[in-house]
């Protein structure tokens, strides 16, 4: 099974980008998804333990590990998802950024003098939690230092905690719980490790 292909029924309101429309049609620029099969096997299991069909289902399911990422599924479809055009997009992971402002990587290539290879190896294996700790993208690792008292890694380890909301339309990932808009009922808290 390709790991895409559990979200070729996601609406395209929830995969094409804000981006010119042709880029769509000449390249295939679309939010494609990630970790696919590990998104099924949860949410089968999920419907199984409940013993209800996924089809009667509303489920928000994390793929939690070095590489990481949130699948919202409704009747038994993957509806959205925080992975993107390639694994890199998303949620913060071992050593991969997640989702960035894009202006920060012409900006760095410029400062740095890398070319767009350079770049987006930088970001797929410098970054996340080895990127912000300085340490290391293993969990166990980031722990032991933060208990030893390390704020890079206390840092990390902070940032690694995501919140969801499931709505009719998908996923929201936010930075920030305490705003007023967000409604804690429907808040799901995960913790990526």
């Amino acid at each position: 099974v390709f790991d895409t292909s559990f979200y070729t029924q996601m609406e395209p309101k929830n995969y094409i980008y804000a981006v010119p429309y042709e880029w769509y049609e000449k390249y295939q620029v679309r939010r494609y998804g990630f970790h696919g099969t590990s998104h099924r096997f949860v949410s089968n299991k999920v419907a199984e333990l409940m013993g209800k069909p996924l089809e009667e289902l509303k489920v928000i399911t994390c793929h939690a590990g070095n590489g990481s990422s949130i699948t919202a599924i409704k009747d038994g479809h993957a509806i959205d998802t925080s992975m993107g055009f390639t694994p890199l997009d998303g949620i913060m992971m071992g050593t991969r950024s997640g989702a960035i402002d894009p202006a920060i990587v012409p900006y760095i290539m410029d400062k740095e003098g890398m070319t767009p290879a350079e770049a987006e190896s930088y970001l797929n294996k410098k970054c996340g939690f080895l990127g912000i700790s300085g340490i290391s993208s293993d969990s166990r690792d980031l722990e032991k230092a933060m208990n030893e008292g390390n704020e890079r890694a206390k840092l990390a380890y902070d940032m690694k905690a995501t919140m969801a909301i499931l709505n009719e339309d998908g996923i929201i990932n936010l930075r920030n719980a305490r705003h007023p808009l967000i409604d804690k009922k429907k808040v799901v808290p995960t913790n990526i490790s």
